[in-house]
């Protein structure tokens, strides 16, 4: 008897014996597909990069796997609408262009965005910027130069006073009445000009913007100054029906053939387009949930929060489909984002992808089509 085959004996193999054939089976099952390694060298483009990335294990898979599940949404010849639900400092981020290449592009049909992001878009076709800082920075003697920190990056309060008050005196220009946040959004558009803008471009492209928490944010600042004038002159102004919100939402999920999510970070704007899913019961819809869903975030799912709450657990409310593709990838959305969406543009996922058109009556959406 060999020394390598006493070794054998006495060594691991002795104490694990060989697995029965249907084990066996199940393991090579498990073990079937390797880790592909990336190689620097051999990536081309982002659009590489991104598709190499799903091979790969941890976040990078999981990102990568995002990618794969926005092909398919993208490329379904259903033509699901597909709604970007927008959280977080993105704008501030240095996500303005990112942003607005998807509404350019033809990668999303709806946006729902907190107020700030949007605000932050109009405050830069204001003539404002965004301007590096640091973390680190003297808070107090920032306050003393009216600089607002958005962790490492600053902008001039006096801009945000005057932007806010812009907004005010837009709600005193318009017709007093109920307006929808789409419809309001869509009266700021009317008054810029900057092509490099989000709002802008969703207007030109005739992409809703929908923001169900507009009061949460500088618009909301500056339609308080409008109402401030309202009742000191006791006339009328402009209100915002969040519940218009809704009802609007809902009915481009019904006249939709499927749906699609993408979810920038969370909070609102993620439970909002999951919420106008289960409300089309309203307009006669059985139960359809997203048909695909993608979410790039940093929460952590173990404080039960939305923000985090796994698309499987959407599930269990009938938000996302049971059969649905979907993917979460765990990486901060100035980094997952830009990859995704350059790598999207650079396949041209939504070249032959016809864009909708929506026909509004007031409130009511009287017909969304295909515009060839």
């Amino acid at each position: 008897m060999s020394d390598e085959h006493d070794a054998q004996k006495l060594g691991f193999a002795f104490i694990y014996p060989e697995l029965d054939e249907r084990s066996q089976k199940e393991k090579d099952q498990l073990l079937r597909e390797p880790v592909r390694q990336l190689v620097p060298s051999e990536v081309k483009s982002v659009a590489d990069l991104v598709r190499g990335m799903a091979r790969m294990s941890i976040q990078a898979r999981n990102l990568g796997q995002c990618y794969d599940v926005l092909e398919q949404m993208l490329r379904d010849p259903d033509r699901p609408t597909v709604m970007l639900g927008l959280a977080g400092p993105l704008v501030a981020g240095g996500l303005r262009q990112v942003i607005r290449e998807m509404v350019e592009h033809n990668l999303v049909d709806v946006v729902v965005s907190t107020g700030a992001i949007l605000y932050q878009d109009v405050y830069q076709a204001r003539g404002y910027d965004h301007f590096r800082g640091t973390p680190e920075a003297d808070d107090a003697a920032l306050r003393d130069l009216l600089i607002d920190r958005i962790y490492d990056t600053y902008v001039d309060e006096m801009g945000f006073g005057r932007v806010d008050t812009w907004i005010g005196l837009l709600g005193d220009k318009l017709p007093p009445g109920s307006y929808s946040s789409r419809q309001f959004m869509d009266a700021v558009a009317d008054e810029l000009e900057d092509p490099n803008s989000i709002v802008v471009t969703c207007r030109r492209r005739g992409v809703p913007m929908f923001v169900p928490a507009i009061n949460d944010s500088s618009i909301g600042i500056g339609l308080t100054e409008h109402h401030h004038r309202c009742v000191k002159f006791e006339r009328e102004g402009v209100r915002i029906d969040s519940i218009q919100d809704n009802y609007e939402l809902t009915q481009i999920v019904a006249q939709s053939p499927a749906t699609a999510a993408i979810y920038v970070a969370g909070g609102v704007p993620k439970n909002y387009i999951n919420d106008s899913v289960v409300m089309g019961y309203i307009f006669g819809l059985k139960e359809r949930g997203h048909r695909y869903a993608i979410q790039t975030t940093t929460a952590v799912t173990a404080d039960g929060g939305l923000s985090s709450s796994t698309l499987d657990e959407a599930k269990s409310w009938g938000k996302i489909d049971r059969r649905a593709s979907r993917s979460m990838a765990w990486v901060e959305p100035t980094v997952a984002l830009p990859l995704l969406v350059t790598a999207a543009v650079q396949d041209e996922l939504a070249k032959d992808r016809a864009r909708l058109s929506l026909s509004w009556n007031g409130q009511l959406l009287e017909k969304l089509t295909r515009a060839e």
